[in-house]
């Protein structure tokens, strides 16, 4: 139904930024360094929000983890937001109503009741009316 490709590379990039820092990268090789840059756009918004102990160069980044967070609730979201809004049933669709009055029928009066299938991909409509007649007689 959703493909989360986008997100998935977002989060894969970031869950490696927090461990190339958990474990004490050297920050100047060239791609523990490439990567640093590319996820500092994606991390920036959340940077300021906690402090990151550090040990011997060894960082845990808890901005990074909050980002990865956020993102990904982000994503479902806007996945639902969608699906909401633009999710069509594949198949026929069958619609049943009942109504229901406070009063008995009188003699001759008739009920009707309408069921309408109609397919979403198609033009073609299917309609059955049942007419019913409640004459009483006693």
């Amino acid at each position: 139904m959703t493909d989360y490709k986008e997100v998935g590379l977002i989060e894969g990039v970031l869950g490696l930024r927090f461990i190339f820092k958990l474990i004490g990268v050297n920050a100047e090789n060239t791609f523990a360094s490439l990567l640093y840059k590319v996820t500092d756009f994606f991390v920036a918004p959340f940077a300021s929000l906690t402090g990151a102990p550090a040990a011997n160069g060894m960082v845990l980044e808890v901005s990074t983890l909050i980002a990865m967070v956020v993102y990904a609730l982000v994503a479902w979201g806007l996945a639902k937001i969608v699906y909401v809004l633009f999710y069509r049933p594949r198949g026929p669709v069958s619609t049943r109503q009942t109504v229901v009055a406070e009063h008995t029928p009188q003699q001759g009066v008739s009920q009707t009741r309408t069921t309408t299938t109609q397919a979403p991909l198609s033009d073609s409509q299917t309609t059955v009316t049942e007419q019913t007649n409640n004459a009483n007689t006693l």
